[in-house]
C-alpha cells in the first residue's frame, strides 16, 4: 500500500495539460464556448497531440487510486462510498451551480445574434430555473444547468458506484478478472491488448455515438473510458504490468509518435477534410492510428514516469491536492480572461502565454484562499482541514 508517487505525477501533469488543452481551444476552428478573433487551424495538429489520450489516462489514474482508497477500507463498503461520493458529487453541484455558470453567461454574449444584453443577476435568474436559454439552431441549444468541462466528476462517480456494485454483487469474478488482467497484460501484452480494445470501440462505435459528455447516449465515450478506469483499478497492484510499461517505454513512444503522424498526415497535410473525407478503407485505418496513439501515448508517460514511484519531494505534496482546485477553476478563469482581455486586442502570439501564466496564477491564488477556507475545501474536492493533535512534551513529563 505504499503510495505511488509516480502516479500523483502522472496526475498532476495530465490537468496541466487540460490548461493548455482548454486554452487552446480559444484559439482553433473548433466549436467552443467563447472564440478568439485569431481562432484558425494553425495549433490544431498541436492539439491532436493529447486529444486521443488526455482523459482515457486520468481515468486510468482514477482507477489505480480508487484501488488504494478502498484498500484502506475494511470491506470496501459504504466507508468508502459515500466520502467518495462527497468528495465527487459537492463539487460537481457547487461546479455547475456556481463556478461553471460565467462560461454559459460569455458563450451567450458572443453567438447570440446581436448580442445577449441581460446582467448576470438576470442571467442567473434564468439559468436557475434551468432548460435552454437559447437556440442557434433546432440542436444547437444553450441549456442549464450545465457540468461543462465539470463532465469528468460525473463520470468519476458513475464508473466508481458501478465498480462498487460489481465488488458486492461479483467479487471473485473481479478478483478473477484482475487476475486474468494480470497475466495477459504483461511484456508486449501490456500495449497490444488495450491498443485492440480502444482501436475496436472506435471502429465500431465512433462513427455512431457523438461525444456529448452528457453521461447518457454517450456509448463511444463509455466504452473508452470505463474499460480505462477498470483497467487502472485492477492492475493497481499488478508489478508485472507496471515494469512491463516502464521495459517497453521507448516502443511505446515511437508507436505513440507513428499513430499521431499518421493521424495530422491525413487530416492536415493530404487535402482532406470533413467536406472531402478520406476513402472508407483510409477512415478505418486512422481509427486504428487512433487506437495505437491512444494506448501507447499513456503507457509511456506511466513507463517513463515508473521510476519516481518512490520519489516524494515538497513540490509534490504542494501540487497534489492543488490538482482538484485548480482542475474545477480553469475553464471558468480562461473564459472569462480571453473574453475580457478581446479589447485589448493582443497579437496571439503573446495574448496565449500571458493567458497560460494568467490561468494558473490565478487558479493557484483560488486554491491558497481554499484551502484555508473550511467551508470551501470540500466544495473544491479537498478534505475536511483537520486539527494537528496535540502531544505532550515527554521532557515536561518526566521532569
Amino acid at each position: 500500500m505504499q503510495r505511488r508517487h509516480d502516479i500523483d505525477w502522472v496526475r498532476i501533469l495530465a490537468f496541466g495539460l487540460l490548461v493548455l488543452y482548454h486554452t487552446g481551444m480559444y484559439y482553433v476552428s473548433w466549436d467552443w464556448h467563447v472564440k478568439s478573433p485569431h481562432a484558425g487551424e494553425a495549433l490544431e495538429p498541436l492539439m491532436l497531440l493529447t486529444s486521443p489520450w488526455r482523459m482515457s489516462l486520468l481515468f486510468v489514474v482514477s482507477g489505480v487510486a480508487t484501488a488504494f482508497l478502498l484498500g484502506k477500507t475494511k470491506d470496501g463498503g459504504a466507508p468508502f462510498l459515500l466520502p467518495r461520493s462527497r468528495r465527487l458529487l459537492w463539487p460537481l453541484l457547487f461546479g455547475m451551480y456556481v463556478v461553471v455558470p460565467p462560461q454559459v453567461y460569455y458563450e451567450l454574449i458572443e453567438k447570440v445574434p446581436g448580442g445577449y444584453h441581460a446582467g448576470y443577476a438576470a442571467f442567473m435568474a434564468t439559468y436557475l430555473r434551468g432548460g435552454d436559454f437559447y437556440c442557434m439552431a433546432p440542436n444547437d441549444c444553450v441549456d442549464a444547468p450545465t457540468w461543462n468541462h465539470l463532465w469528468f466528476l460525473a463520470y468519476l462517480w458513475a464508473y466508481t458506484a458501478a465498480l462498487w456494485l460489481l465488488l458486492k454483487l461479483a467479487p471473485r469474478v473481479m478478483q478473477a478478472a484482475g487476475a486474468w488482467l494480470d497475466r495477459r497484460l504483461s511484456g508486449m501484452g501490456a500495449l497490444l491488448w488495450p491498443v485492440a480494445w480502444l482501436a475496436l470501440a472506435r471502429l465500431v462505435l465512433a462513427g455512431r455515438f457523438d461525444s456529448t459528455h452528457d453521461l447518457v447516449d454517450d456509448w463511444y465515450n463509455h466504452a473508452q473510458y470505463l474499460p480505462m478506469f477498470l483497467l487502472g483499478y485492477l492492475l493497481a497492484f499488478s508489478t508485472g504490468f507496471w515494469e512491463s510499461l516502464q521495459r517497453h517505454r521507448w516502443f511505446a513512444l515511437g508507436a505513440a509518435l507513428a499513430g499521431y503522424a499518421s493521424l495530422i498526415g491525413v487530416w492536415y497535410f493530404s487535402g482532406y477534410s470533413d467536406e472531402v473525407p478520406p476513402p472508407d478503407a483510409l477512415r478505418m485505418a486512422l481509427r486504428v492510428a487512433w487506437g495505437v496513439n491512444q494506448w501507447c501515448a499513456i503507457a509511456a508517460a506511466f513507463g517513463f514516469a515508473y521510476r519516481f514511484r518512490n520519489a516524494d519531494s515538497a513540490v509534490l505534496s504542494y501540487l497534489t491536492p492543488a490538482v482538484f482546485p485548480v482542475y474545477i477553476l480553469h475553464q471558468t478563469v480562461i473564459v472569462v480572461l480571453a473574453h475580457n482581455a478581446k479589447p485589448l486586442a493582443l497579437p496571439a502570439l503573446l495574448e496565449g502565454p500571458l493567458l497560460v501564466l494568467l490561468t494558473f496564477a490565478v487558479c493557484f491564488a483560488g486554491y491558497e484562499l481554499i484551502r484555508r477556507v473550511r467551508v470551501l475545501r470540500p466544495l473544491f474536492g479537498l478534505k475536511p482541514a483537520t486539527k494537528p493533535r496535540h502531544i505532550p512534551d515527554a521532557t515536561l513529563q518526566d521532569g
